[in-house]
């Protein structure tokens, strides 16, 4: 894919200028195809040299130091600080303060809510992964209690994601949640014998619990525009897209 059709969306948050964020679109003519577009998924069945290919188009566009650190998502709750490059490790989250080391936080998605995180002074970055089960392991309060900073001067942005009018569950689903905290009810429409899900929602609602700053939500829906989003909801096996932050060197 040539880099310059690359397209992406940013975060809408009160973070300083340093912090850089963003989460690429699919861009597919074609949406049908599972990996049509630009799929940063190595673990989806794509063709791995397609992966590579755009995983260096993605290096080359934003001009980063070099590739983000992937993490091995599992859906959990583990966030770990990133210190330097390698392979990332199995976990839903990760955070750095690293400035212009090339340290870059990321994340897959293709309908779980990426979490970004940061401050007003923008000391930190962070990205979570957070789809059901991971809400329901605690990778929002956990986030948010490794990251080094305090609470209250934590701000967030939760990135595109599945929104209430797509994410069907069961009641087994709910009845975590709400075993979890009832006050979490608000959150499930009743569809017949089954629910629609506010994902987002229930992101926020975490955030908000945790006392931070500022906490706000894309309003894209990944399901809703399957030329601009990968959705594993809409087609099953499908690529991913990709979440990105990082800390420039400050001006």
């Amino acid at each position: 894919m040539n880099v310059a059709t690359i397209a992406s969306v940013a975060p809408h948050w009160p973070a300083p200028e340093h912090v850089r964020a963003l989460t690429t679109e699919r861009s597919a003519s074609q949406p049908e195809g599972p990996y049509s577009g630009f799929n940063l998924g190595d673990h989806v069945g794509d063709n791995p040299g397609r992966v590579v290919a755009n995983r260096l188009s993605l290096v080359q566009q934003l001009r980063l130091v070099g590739q983000p650190r992937w993490l091995t998502q599992v859906h959990g709750a583990r966030v770990c600080e990133l210190d330097g490059p390698g392979e990332g490790p199995v976990a839903d989250g990760s955070f750095t303060t690293r400035a212009g080391a090339g340290v870059i936080c990321a994340v897959l998605s293709a309908d779980c809510a990426p979490v970004f995180l940061s401050d007003r002074k923008g000391s930190f970055v962070g990205l979570l992964h957070a789809g059901w089960r991971g809400v329901i392991a605690g990778v929002i309060e956990q986030g948010i209690a490794q990251v080094p900073a305090e609470p209250q001067d934590i701000i967030a942005w939760v990135g595109p994601s599945i929104s209430q009018r797509a994410f069907e569950v069961g009641d087994e689903v709910r009845e975590q949640f709400l075993t979890a905290d009832p006050v979490d009810q608000q959150y499930f429409a009743r569809k017949g014998n089954r629910y629609m899900a506010d994902l987002p929602g229930l992101v926020l609602a975490r955030l908000r619990r945790c006392e931070i700053a500022f906490a706000a939500a894309s309003d894209c829906c990944t399901y809703a525009e399957p030329r601009r989003w990968f959705s594993h909801r809409r087609q099953g096996r499908c690529g991913r897209m990709a979440s990105l932050i990082w800390l420039a060197e400050e001006p």
